[in-house]
């Protein structure tokens, strides 16, 4: 089973996740994405697994968000990736991915769905 959390420790959602996967006897691979940020085609896949456009993805209550003008709807897809890309602080955390399916550990519990 391979298991990997895009994780911030700073945020005490996704230490709850973490903390629910490893209560679950889950050694999940931690990736802290704002250090380490996923790449584009992995960033796609996450969306495409949650079934979500980009901006229902984004943290919009980020500094970044209001400052790069990200609320325009005339924006595309691809200019809103690019921006999670340029900006990682912008994807909602956690996301949890196991074999193919995903989760946003809102509420944490929510991981337990994929397990």
């Amino acid at each position: 089973m391979t298991v990997k959390i895009y994780h911030n420790p700073q945020c005490s959602k996704s230490r709850q996740t973490l903390q629910i996967l490893e209560g679950e006897g889950v050694e999940a691979e931690v990736i802290e994405y704002l250090k380490q940020p996923p790449s584009r085609e992995e960033l796609i896949g996450i969306l495409k697994a949650l079934g979500l456009k980009p901006r229902e993805l984004m943290r919009r209550g980020e500094a970044e968000y209001q400052q790069a003008g990200l609320d325009n709807p005339e924006l595309s897809d691809e200019q809103l990736i690019q921006a999670m890309l340029d900006h990682p602080r912008l994807i909602e955390r956690p996301i949890v991915v196991k074999d193919g399916k995903v989760v946003i550990g809102r509420p944490p519990e929510r991981v337990l769905d994929i397990l």
